[in-house]
């Protein structure tokens, strides 16, 4: 198959966007189906004649961009906020990067607004004590206008009467929310100068991934966020908007589910989250601080510290049966490095009882007592190794799902292929 995917297991900020930095030598189309700005890939790769190393921060296009054959396709499924995806490719210009011409937009992708953004903080105020942690980037208000069938997509920007329904839609917004202060005529105005510079970028991407497929193309699908913030199976209500999962894929690019070939989940060799929700193997103490520091645990779109806690089997169960993946990239297995003794979760009890999936109740959430598997740390660098047979006997010992891929530092050549 030339459809391979590569998805976040945990909660994300995984590492994702290196393993498809490394996959993108090999492929033709890089692809999002999901999300928005609110998702964060970080690249380091060397760029010019002098191979200067670099760090990228990919926001909202696809981070297999790094790699200068590869092309760039923005999914139907995925929300666009427009000032935000021409900084992000003014920036990416002007660091050696040039992704003119091989960067496309679905004419079915909905947009994201300022006043979506504005809204988004209204409703965390709403939500008060219950605050989800988003971030802010009007993800969550997008979507809903597109269930609720009053999003404006892509194609409106090219439509005569995209001023009045943008105008419709935010007296919309004031009649729910009260008044708040917005230049609507303003904002048309800009769009009108963003919808130019656009054209060249919007395509029929169905099409145009289909004919990719005809024509033997490989195709990369890169996730954003990841299967614990999925809006059906992650930790509801402390999610995102949309599907991360590896149905998202078939109804975010319009690729038929038997297109699809490998799926590759990644997975940190601890657990992180960010924002508000429950978090079982969380450790408020010097361990997660160490995981913080040591792992720089710092959002790539928000810079918030993300919260850190142990590796917990029981949502990698839950995640794999979802997604079915074929193979695992385990990331910032180094991060453990000095660690006296290394916790990994297997069992989740309620007064005694163990459960047997990740619960949807998260009152039932909060009430389970976590039961560890503890190793001894191998307490020496890895960062050097290059071959599955060199790391620590232990290290090898813990890792008993069937990986593929083992992070063990930041850079591209610091990824073991087993």
């Amino acid at each position: 198959m030339s459809v391979t995917v590569v998805l976040g297991a945990q909660w994300g900020d995984e590492g994702k966007g290196k393993l498809v930095d490394i996959l993108s030598a090999h492929t033709d189309i890089c692809a999002r189906f999901a999300g928005g700005n609110n998702a964060g890939h970080t690249i380091i790769a060397p760029i010019g004649l002098d191979h200067v190393q670099t760090k990228f921060a990919f926001h909202l296009l696809p981070s297999g961009l790094v790699n200068k054959e590869v092309t760039g396709i923005i999914g139907s499924g995925v929300v666009v906020h427009l000032p935000s995806f021409f900084e992000e490719f003014d920036t990416l210009r002007a660091q050696g990067l040039d992704c003119s011409n091989r960067l496309f937009i679905s004419d079915r992708a909905h947009l994201v607004f300022d006043f979506h953004q504005i809204v988004d903080g209204l409703k965390e105020v709403e939500l008060g004590g219950s605050s989800i942690g988003t971030t802010k980037k009007g993800i969550g208000p997008a979507y809903s206008a597109k269930a609720s069938r009053s999003g404006l997509r892509v194609h409106h920007l090219f439509d005569p009467a995209f001023a009045d329904k943008f105008r419709k839609i935010v007296e919309g917004r004031y009649k729910r929310y009260g008044y708040f202060e917005y230049d609507t005529e303003g904002e048309i105005e800009r769009y009108k100068g963003l919808a130019e510079r656009l054209r060249p970028f919007v395509t029929d991407s169905v099409v145009y991934l289909h004919e990719a497929l005809a024509a033997g193309k490989r195709i990369l699908v890169e996730g954003a966020n990841a299967l614990m913030l999925d809006i059906d199976y992650g930790t509801y209500p402390y999610v995102t908007s949309s599907s991360t999962t590896i149905g998202g894929v078939s109804t975010g690019l319009g690729i038929p589910p038997r297109r699809i070939g490998k799926v590759i989940g990644v997975i940190k060799a601890y657990t992180t989250r960010v924002g508000g929700g429950p978090f079982p193997t969380e450790q408020l103490n010097e361990t997660g601080v160490h995981f913080q520091e040591v792992g720089c645990e710092y959002g790539t779109t928000t810079g918030r510290r993300r919260r850190c806690g142990w590796l917990d089997l029981i949502v990698m169960k839950h995640s794999c049966l979802i997604n079915g993946y074929d193979a695992l990239n385990l990331t910032k297995l180094d991060v453990l490095d000095d660690l006296e003794e290394i916790k990994v979760a297997v069992k989740y009890l309620v007064d005694g009882k163990e459960l047997l999936g990740f619960p949807a109740n998260l009152e039932t959430l909060t009430k389970v007592e976590v039961s560890y598997v503890t190793f001894p740390g191998w307490k020496t660098s890895i960062a050097a190794v290059s071959s599955y047979e060199d790391l620590p006997g232990i290290a090898r010992k813990c890792l008993k799902v069937p990986i593929e891929w083992i992070g063990v530092g930041p850079g591209r050549e610091n990824m073991i292929k087993k």
